[in-house]
């Protein structure tokens, strides 16, 4: 068979088994303002045909559900982190003290790509200012810019 028609027809049918849902997506579309967020799809089920809409739902819920999951995906949406920012936000508010730093470390492991969209004004900011410092310098710097940002970003406010 000629490899000029065998690759055709090799691409008609990824195209297909993708469009059916036979794959699952580990990434949005190409096009997709997002393009550039993918996520292993052996943490999160979803099928290649689902709307891109969807997929960012389904990967907040994710989020919402089991933290720990925001560490499968590269470059996250602003929805997802607002999504691991709103988990922040309970869990200091169950516990005050009792720390969320595991989850910021994933959201400052998140803001080494240069790709991220930025979901909170300055965290990247302070992120490349604190890459130096220990561990738990850098998780204070970060909770202080979240408490200091209005409640209406839909993030963290720590009470005193």
């Amino acid at each position: 068979m000629n490899s000029t028609l065998l690759s055709t027809l090799l691409r008609w049918l990824k195209t297909l088994s993708r469009v059916c849902g036979f794959e699952t997506a580990d990434s949005f579309p190409p096009g997709h303002p997002y393009a550039r967020t993918h996520w292993e799809a052996a943490y999160f089920d979803i099928a290649s045909d689902v709307k891109p809409d969807e997929i960012e739902r389904r990967l907040c819920a994710a989020i919402s559900n089991t933290p720990s999951v925001f560490a499968y995906i590269t470059n996250p949406t602003p929805r997802m982190q607002r999504a691991l920012l709103n988990t922040i936000h309970e869990r200091l508010r169950r516990q005050p003290g009792a720390g969320a730093t595991d989850l910021v470390l994933l959201l400052i492991n998140a803001y080494q790509s240069p790709h991220i969209t930025e979901a909170v004004p300055g965290l990247r900011n302070v992120i490349r200012e604190t890459q130096h410092e220990e561990t738990n310098l850098r998780v204070h710097a970060v909770l202080e810019l979240l408490i200091g940002t209005p409640r209406g970003l839909d993030v963290i406010d720590m009470p005193a």
